[in-house]
């Protein structure tokens, strides 16, 4: 049987199209009803959720159809995600108490963490105690998003409130905006099946189609400027940002782009699992040609050259933690988006060119995504630049007490 290839347009995280789009659609049905929901929900607590799950692992157990285990262990790093992986080995230093909910030898993200005789229960990330945020309800529909950040002043790219499912419809929008644009899945992309560089129709029929596989529903919006940044915010304040960079190198004035591909494909830390060599196949190029580069091209000393349009570490993508550059204006950005969701967890993501200079300068820069539960191993694993231990502001707000310098 032949290996199945991973879908390109996926990256590093591959889901099954089939049911990200039936979800997606059940989830627009559902909508009217979710309304009514969300008063509802909005008012349970993360404690009632902390009673409910270890009567849900308890019962697993008893089956003998799922079993706790410590996810310290050299099967549980082989087998859970970067993001579990850090969270536990902080956990494991502050003398927390962790297990994992195993369904046979598949990690569920289903955790109970104790310290000092505290218990949380919680999914993926622990949350602290209380009522729920209601920005959970929205904050993965980019539609209801853009808007509610619209009208609080954080900057948006033009065009994303409205969302296409014909092809006509993405092509009024697109003659509404000013070139080039992009098109993704309306909801929780995480730069899944994303095209960037639409500049003309059948640029944007290709774009429409690939954005399509995932949902019925495709935004088409203006093409901000520059890089995608991972801003971390934790209990209100920043605790990490990074440069999401495509495949790509940076300049030294005598080298040529084929040279430095060469030099950095060398690197120890480019060999796998996590950074991955720069391609140089025929997406290279067209990149190359897009800038109107060729592989004889020395770049100046700090130039970057790009060889990608994704950041997907899988396809030679970096990332650079730039948490100390930032401008004060972007920090202050992020805390923002913060208050706006009313969240203690959050990950943004967001373009501009120059972290260190202010977004107000900056005109095609802006946020694109938010999750609740990001994926704080961006902030450790770096090509260049400082590891943050997100993790450990996690557990400063989960338990206090167990704060570690």
């Amino acid at each position: 049987m032949s290996k199945k290839i991973p879908c390109v347009e996926c990256g590093d995280a591959p889901v099954n199209h089939t049911l990200i789009k039936a979800s997606v659609i059940i989830s627009h049905e559902m909508r009217p009803f979710n309304k009514g929901m969300d008063k509802i929900m909005g008012s349970i607590t993360n404690n009632v959720t902390e009673k409910l799950t270890p009567l849900f692992v308890w019962f697993m157990t008893l089956i003998h159809f799922g079993k706790m285990r410590k996810t310290y262990t050299e099967e549980g790093e082989h087998k859970d995600g970067g993001r579990t992986i850090v969270l536990w080995k902080e956990a494991i230093r502050r003398g927390i108490d962790m297990e994992e909910l195993w369904l046979g030898n598949h990690p569920t993200e289903l955790f109970i963490a104790k310290f000092n005789g505290e218990m949380r229960a919680f999914d993926s990330l622990p949350r602290p105690k209380g009522r729920n945020s209601e920005s959970l309800a929205w904050m993965d529909d980019k539609e209801v998003m853009d808007q509610k950040f619209e009208e609080a002043g954080i900057p948006v790219a033009k065009g994303g409130d409205g969302i296409a499912r014909t092809f006509s419809e993405a092509l009024k929008i697109f003659k509404s905006v000013t070139p080039p644009v992009i098109t993704k899945p309306n909801v929780g992309s995480r730069s899944r099946h994303t095209t960037i560089h639409i500049n003309d129709e059948a640029a944007l029929k290709r774009g429409f189609d690939t954005a399509k596989q995932l949902s019925p529903w495709v935004i088409i919006e203006e093409e901000l400027e520059g890089f995608v940044f991972r801003g971390t915010v934790i209990g209100g304040e920043v605790a990490g940002i990074v440069r999401r960079e495509p495949a790509s190198v940076y300049g030294d004035g005598t080298h040529t782009v084929r040279e430095l591909v060469d030099i950095e494909n060398a690197l120890p830390v480019r060999q796998g699992p996590i950074f991955h060599k720069i391609p140089t196949d025929k997406s290279a190029e067209d990149e190359l040609t897009r800038q109107k580069k060729t592989w004889e091209y020395v770049p100046q000393k700090n130039e970057i050259v790009t060889l990608g349009d994704k950041a997907s570490r899988g396809v030679g993508g970096g990332i650079v933690d730039v948490t100390d550059e930032a401008h004060p204006d972007n920090i202050e950005l992020l805390r923002s988006v913060g208050r706006v969701l009313k969240d203690m967890i959050v990950g943004v993501d967001f373009i501009m060119k120059d972290i260190t200079v202010s977004w107000k300068d900056q005109p095609r820069s802006g946020v694109i995504e938010c999750n609740s539960a990001p994926f704080i191993d961006l902030h450790y694993f770096v090509l260049k630049g400082k590891p943050r231990n997100v993790a450990g502001n996690i557990w400063d707000i989960i338990f206090p007490k167990s704060h570690k310098d």
